[in-house]
């Protein structure tokens, strides 16, 4: 295998193109890669010209930076892989009553194992992409480690929880010492043309953000056979909902019911068929229950370890206590209550230097 090549995705963003430059002005054996993973034409929700992630410019600004470096880029067809993989985890989550991440899926599943089966086909040792995150090797623990990126705002390592050791023993994310602003002025110094382009703000394949439109559409089989339910405040039937995969919890617009006040979604029971809403200090919980956990930084944590947890993307990391934890699930408790702990979302544990110890999805507490 090459240990001087290696295959950079490019989504013809800024930070991917800077990533493929920094590694060729390094002396990589640079390959890009841009997936196809969906199209307008089957997810729906298009504006009246394609931009932003797996478009046409997209693939296009991508080859033309690979090709202003004299780097071969190739786009590879991963649609198949990403609908079995990511979409169809989307639209399941949300029918049972969940809020899912699939960003969370898409790294794991389809950025880094279908991406490494290319990179072995290539003889490639390495992987890269533009995420703000860093990699590094911990000779005591015999373990890679994944910490905050220089650039703390920007930090990516939320959604990178699920990355297997042999994902990032083979890894490499260029831009983790670097600011965004850092990056953009890069990218002015190498003439790069995605320069000044504006970074992708919502989930990729929902173009829209119209998530029930999608869902009606993805699925209308099984959303003519959802059933209206109540609505309930405080144990009290004030509404009637649409159907349980319209709503999330922490959601206060489109509700349907007026109280006199701001109203937020607490819980979602599929069972019941029920949406529970309240006030906003209703959703204040301390304790959080994850599932599917994949341990990065350490192999494993101790009862009553403090930890510092983020239960959403753009969430502050906050001190919690570590109840139970094996290779199943990890339990904490927030030394302070958090807001909306939403189950499908990801809980995401650090510690005090910025190490990604281990990550999961939010269960529903019971």
């Amino acid at each position: 295998m090459n240990d001087k090549r290696v295959i950079v995705a490019m989504s013809g963003g800024v930070d991917s193109s800077v990533a493929a430059a920094l590694l060729h002005k390094q002396g990589y054996e640079v390959i890009g890669i841009t997936m196809k993973t969906w199209g307008f034409m089957e997810v729906g929700g298009a504006p009246k010209h394609e931009s932003g992630c797996c478009s046409l410019d997209a693939i296009f600004d991508a080859k033309n930076v690979a090709h202003s470096f004299g780097i071969p880029h190739y786009t590879v067809d991963f649609t198949k892989a990403f609908e079995e993989a990511v979409i169809d985890n989307f639209v399941d989550e949300y029918f049972n009553g969940r809020t899912p991440n699939p960003c969370v899926v898409c790294n794991r599943k389809i950025k880094w194992e279908e991406l490494l089966k290319k990179a072995d086909s290539l003889d490639a040792k390495y992987v890269a992409t533009g995420h703000y995150a860093i990699v590094e090797y911990n000779s005591t623990l015999s373990r890679y480690s994944l910490k905050y990126s220089h650039d703390q705002k920007k930090d990516q390592t939320y959604a990178l929880w699920g990355l297997t050791q042999e994902s990032l023993s083979r890894t490499l994310f260029p831009l983790g010492g670097y600011t965004k602003e850092e990056v953009r002025k890069l990218a002015e110094q190498f003439g790069l043309k995605t320069a000044a382009k504006p970074d992708s703000q919502e989930i990729c394949f929902v173009a829209d953000d119209n998530y029930e439109r999608f869902l009606r559409e993805r699925a209308p089989d099984i959303v003519d056979k959802i059933e209206s339910g109540d609505i309930l405040y405080h144990g009290k039937k004030v509404g009637n909902h649409r159907g349980i995969p319209f709503y999330t919890v922490g959601q206060r617009k489109g509700l349907g019911v007026t109280l006199g006040k701001p109203v937020y979604v607490k819980k979602i029971d599929q069972e019941s068929n029920t949406v529970e809403i309240g006030d906003k200090e209703d959703l204040l919980e301390s304790i959080c229950v994850a599932q599917e956990i994949n341990y990065v930084s350490k192999a494993e944590l101790e009862i009553g370890e403090i930890v510092f947890g983020k239960i959403r993307y753009n969430d502050r990391a906050a001190a919690a206590e570590v109840i139970q934890a094996d290779e199943k699930q990890i339990k904490i408790k927030f030394l302070e209550p958090k807001n909306a702990i939403t189950p499908g979302q990801s809980m995401v544990l650090y510690d005090e230097q910025g190490f990604l110890l281990a990550g999961g999805i939010i269960e529903k507490n019971r």
